[in-house]
């Protein structure tokens, strides 16, 4: 760093990731948001039996066997939520739209919540306060006037078992099963890939299987900033010495060590835990190429000396594993050299590692996810599970990790766009309908129809839809064609402002805030990454008397559109275990519902693969075949070729903005950098710190983004990384994974070139 020129903003950060910085910035966050009296109290509830769910990640809660459950971003998730700044309609009637578009994400969110519910004034550009009868009333006589194809319905992560289940019912009434969700930008190619290769599309393991585990592989995560109460998980497995393999293009503090802030030796000696026993830095696009390589020397290393294999789980569990064999066997080195970035030898040193352990699990992000081929990776990881039958023993297993908190529940209770025959024939008989059967729109068709005219009408329950999509130069202006968009949140974004010819802004109670319904408090429910479900109850106050809840808002609009409705939508708002009845009717696993979900800690929906029972069309666990390694290596090595890697900040969630640092990677203040290799830079003539312009090489319309500043960092050579959501603008909309539908954030081909002189 001695030699390089001095950039504002940018600085070296020595410290571990969690220790004493974590606490700095934890104490930042109640200071910035929150009443320093009230808000102990509200961050001990979280993730507690008798609190309320943590709004930010969904790793799975400890046997509460700490005092608190929260991590640093944990803390800041709840204290976004329960600010006391408040956005009042004289907000709006000072604002205008237009105004308010110039501001930044973070400066928009950051304004605070909601207050009452609104609509779009075309005439004074601002949104002015509606009372909520009227407005549910004019949004169905809109929907009442569109075929159900034209409606897209949208929904984020954050939202409850209970409000999904009621919104999923709720538009398949009305006709449709369009149903954009975050999961389809995120993890849906482990929707779409665990159940082709394990017939469920979930992790397999659970928090007891990392103390039993001997080796971890982290591929494609940054768990410090993403997951970050997974760092206590990963932490305990270091200290008893298990060894966790790394392999991820950048160079991330929390995967290097961490300080665990209840560990009280570590905090008053500022020491901190190794968490990487070895970290290889795989080129972005090259996961499947190392995954391959790791698996290839395994296939040698069993006709060398046998014993590598389980062979016996092979033949009683497994199908297709000769296809599988010759695959591996007609794929070079020297591809798997060049597509992945990495040596030979050291992907042999890993086979040899995993063949050594008795028990293995594999925990991967969106780094294998959100590529072209994403769907193809995840399988190949439940593949190199099941050469060693580290499937249904202690200690093994597949873990993706979810992001939001409840992502993975509001799949499982309906929010598909391609639902199960199962399923509908179940709801058809319990509730006298007849639902369509025809699939609907993931979120990348949602904004593609919209793009094209044929969607009019957009309803989202929570998230940031335009924005977490790519092609904001497609996505931006589609949103100001539609006839309609209704969107449920607790804070101002962007999306709100993109109008539609009508459009209403509803605030919603926080995952913090106290429910009443007309029998009395309600609670809700919530499964995280492990499968587990239980339950959460707020106890704050609202922050404001005209706020409703999520199951409230979608039954308001379902009234108002359906008056002949067969679903007594005012009785289940009156009380949430009637919907949890309804679940219980529905959805395979929530037997009993209501009296297990008052248990502490919940309870875990059925896994077969941790039984060892495949529900495959084979009826067995299934290899696969991926035969494009050449084709990765062809690509990744085309000459001046860059791949773009789109990241979150330390101080971001999904497109939540906390504040403008990254410090763990040393940005402070700013967000309009580049993460380079220091031989790329040099190889394209820059130096730290120039500026530079990057153009997309997807062929089709061409997409650019000036005005970074290149950063010298610790990244696979050939990869470069930017922050999402700025570098979207580099997304095309229609390059994503053929098989899921995830946009490929991971893996854009990209050139960088020195910024024209002003």
């Amino acid at each position: 760093m001695s030699n390089r020129r001095e950039v504002p903003g940018i600085r070296e950060y020595e410290g571990p990731a969690g220790g004493w910085g974590a606490l700095r910035a934890t104490a930042q966050a109640i200071r910035l948001q929150m009443e320093t009296i009230k808000a102990p109290i509200t961050l001990m509830r979280t993730n507690q039996p008798d609190g309320f769910d943590c709004p930010g990640c969904a790793w799975p809660d400890k046997e509460h066997r700490s005092t608190f459950q929260f991590c640093e971003n944990g803390a800041k998730a709840v204290t976004w939520e329960a600010t006391t700044k408040r956005v009042t309609p004289e907000f709006f009637a000072a604002n205008t739209v237009t105004s308010l578009l110039q501001r930044s994400d973070f400066e928009l969110e950051d304004q605070g919540r909601l207050t009452h519910p609104l609509v779009y004034d075309r005439a004074t550009d601002t949104f002015r306060a509606v009372e909520w009868d009227a407005a549910f009333r004019r949004i169905g006589e809109i929907l009442q006037g569109l075929a159900p194809e034209q409606v897209e319905f949208y929904t984020s992560g954050r939202a409850s078992n209970e409000a999904a289940y009621l919104y999923q019912l709720f538009a398949r009434e009305y006709g449709t099963n369009n149903f954009p969700d975050c999961s389809n930008m995120c993890h849906e190619p482990t929707s779409v890939g665990l159940p082709q290769s394990i017939g469920i599309g979930k992790g397999t393991v659970s928090l007891e299987d990392f103390d039993a585990c001997d080796l971890i592989l982290s591929i494609g995560h940054n768990p410090g900033t993403n997951h970050p109460r997974m760092m206590g998980t990963l932490h305990e497995a270091s200290r008893r010495n298990v060894p966790i393999i790394v392999f991820n293009p950048l160079r991330e503090r929390a995967l290097e060590r961490f300080a665990d802030p209840q560990n009280w030796v570590e905090m008053a000696t500022y020491g901190s835990t190794r968490i990487a026993s070895t970290y290889f830095q795989v080129n972005a696009g090259g996961d499947a190429a190392a995954l391959k390589g790791i698996m290839k020397a395994l296939l040698a290393m069993e006709a060398d000396q046998g014993g590598v294999l389980d062979r016996d789980f092979i033949a009683a569990h497994t199908t297709g594993f000769e296809a599988f064999a010759a695959d591996l066997d007609a794929t070079t080195w020297e591809d798997i050299e060049k597509a992945s970035g990495l040596k030979r030898a050291d992907l042999e040193q890993v086979a040899i590692a995993y063949a050594k352990a008795k028990a293995t699990i594999v925990t991967y992000g969106m780094g294998i996810t959100q590529h072209n081929k994403g769907t193809a990776n995840v399988r190949l990881i439940a593949d190199l599970l099941l050469l060693r039958g580290n499937f249904g023993k202690p200690g093994a297993g597949i873990c993706p990790l979810r992001g939001h908190s409840n992502v993975q529940g509001n799949r499982t209770v309906g929010i598909t766009e391609k639902p199960s025959e199962a399923f509908l024939k179940q709801m058809d008989e319990t509730f006298g309908l007849q639902l369509p059967r025809q699939h609907g729109h993931d979120a990348v068709q949602a904004m593609q129809a919209m793009v094209d005219g044929r969607a009019k009408a957009l309803i989202c329950l929570g998230g940031n839809f335009a924005v977490a999509l790519p092609d904001p130069g497609q996505a931006f202006p589609a949103m100001g064609r539609l006839d309609l968009s209704v969107h449920i949140g607790t804070k101002l974004n962007r999306t709100h402002l993109l109008v539609a010819k009508e459009t209403f802004l509803f605030p919603c109670l926080g995952r913090t805030e106290l429910d009443v319904q007309e029998t009395g408090p309600q609670s809700v429910t919530v499964e995280d990454s492990m499968s587990m479900v239980h339950a959460s109850a707020g106890k704050l106050a609202p922050a404001s008397e005209h706020l409703r809840s999520e199951p409230a808002i979608v039954a308001g609009i379902a009234r108002a559109t359906l008056p002949a409705s067969k679903v007594p939508w005012q009785e289940l708002v009156a009380d949430y275990d009637r919907i949890r009845d309804l679940i219980d009717k529905t959805v395979p696993g929530f037997e009993a519902f209501n009296e297990r979900i008052r248990q502490p800690g919940g309870f875990r929906l059925p896994l077969p693969p941790t039984e060892r029972q495949w529900h495959t069309p084979s009826g067995k666990a299934e290899f696969s075949v991926y035969g494009g390694v050449h084709e990765d290596a062809e690509v990744l090595g085309g000459e001046n070729v860059l791949r773009l890697i789109t990241i979150r900040s330390h101080d971001q969630y999904n497109t939540t903005i906390y504040a403008m640092d990254d410090r763990y990677r040393g940005v402070f203040g700013r967000r309009d950098v580049l993460f380079m290799n220091e031989a790329d830079m040099a190889a394209q003539g820059l130096e730290h710190g120039d500026l530079v312009e990057l153009e997309t090489l997807v062929p089709g319309r061409p997409l650019r983004l000036a005005g970074l500043t290149a950063i010298a960092y610790g990244i696979a050579q050939g990869s470069v990384a930017a922050y999402y959501p700025e570098a979207n603008v580099l997304v095309p909309l229609d390059y994503i994974d053929k098989e899921s539908g995830t946009p490929s954030y991971k893996s854009i081909p990209v050139r960088v070139r020195r910024a024209a002189a002003a």
